[in-house]
């Protein structure tokens, strides 16, 4: 029998891993933290608010106990927003010590102190727990609709980045693993930025030219931030970084390019977040990102001008300009 696994988070992204592991018959308890939305998903079997239409699988089980959830857990999964991973951690950190093990399946920076998420985790329960990161494109309306799919999980752990991989891999959910935690992990984090920066200029009416001109310089700079603060350069060209980024730079199932594309048509950042309704992980990570590549002295112009369009310092007409207009250089700087 497949081990129990603790998915923390109900929104869409940790409602899609219960889905993915449950259709295989796992048994897995989806814990969400406001007890009204735990009965509402075990009575109705759907989370409504984010995968409408998308039935629990029989072995899946909403709770808002934390006692429940992690009776006879082999395997914790991160999937609440950024914001909420330390609050998630000290809500069950007394049970990590005995748990196998954890999964991040969170994507982002931490905002005020611009550390990556496992380095947050490890902060928090201390370094003996085996972790590992998942990352990929992965959106998850795709994901549970079967739609062929390949992600990355990472771990400086051989055996456990192993045996997560068998966990999650389906016959349409294929998982790679790389030894390259960090370089993951920051390319999970900061693809989300691009993202809305693509979205911005899909929403100006911009073209194809612009589209592809933006991603590709979008990515130049990734590695370029991403290999100072650790990564490995062919990981940020893996799924985890070009990978992630083609498919939410240009999908409006990506929160983050709906965000920019509403910042695009003229709305402001707080209307613009507001009409979302959820997180857009790249907003906190744009600031995290910044205040990062100012510490390691990276040049980083887009995620800079995007920074100033989320402070409503420029208008995104203004960097754009202000970016058409930087000193010419060679590609490869």
């Amino acid at each position: 029998m497949n081990p129990r696994v603790l998915v923390v988070g109900g929104g869409s992204w940790g409602t899609a891993l219960a889905w993915l592991l449950g259709s295989q018959g796992t048994p897995v308890r989806l814990w969400v933290r406001d007890p009204g939305q735990a009965a509402a998903l075990a009575c109705s079997r759907e989370n409504t608010r984010y995968l409408p239409g998308v039935p629990l699988p029989a072995s899946v089980e909403p709770t808002s106990d934390p006692v429940r959830a992690l009776d006879g857990a082999a395997v914790l999964v991160l999937a609440v927003p950024t914001s909420a991973i330390r609050e998630a951690l000290r809500r069950f950190r007394s049970a990590v010590p005995t748990l196998p093990g954890m999964l991040i399946a969170a994507k982002g920076l931490e905002r005020d102190t611009g550390r990556r998420l496992s380095e947050v985790v490890r902060e928090e329960t201390g370094p003996e727990v085996a972790l590992g990161v998942l990352s990929g494109p992965n959106l998850s309306a795709e994901v549970v609709r079967s739609t062929p799919t390949a992600t990355v999980i990472a771990s400086d752990r051989p055996d456990w980045a192993g045996f997560l991989q068998k966990l999650f891999s389906t016959s349409c959910f294929r998982v790679y693993t790389n030894a390259d935690l960090p370089g993951v992990e920051l390319a999970g984090a900061l693809k989300n930025p691009y993202a809305i920066a693509a979205g911005i200029s899909d929403g100006l009416g911009y073209g194809r030219n612009t589209w592809a001109s933006l991603v590709t310089r979008s990515l130049a700079e990734l590695i370029r931030l991403g290999t100072a603060a650790g990564g490995r350069a062919e990981t940020f060209r893996g799924l985890a970084g070009l990978g992630d980024l083609i498919a939410t730079a240009g999908s409006s199932l990506s929160r983050n390019y709906r965000v920019g594309y509403a910042l695009g048509q003229g709305q402001s950042p707080g209307a613009a977040m507001a009409a979302l309704g959820h997180v857009a992980e790249g907003v906190p990570t744009t600031e995290a990102a910044c205040r990062l590549a100012e510490q390691l002295e990276v040049s980083v112009p887009i995620l800079t001008g995007l920074r100033q369009v989320l402070r409503e310092q420029l208008s995104v007409e203004a960097v754009v300009r202000e970016l058409i207009a930087r000193p010419f250089r060679e590609e490869e700087s």
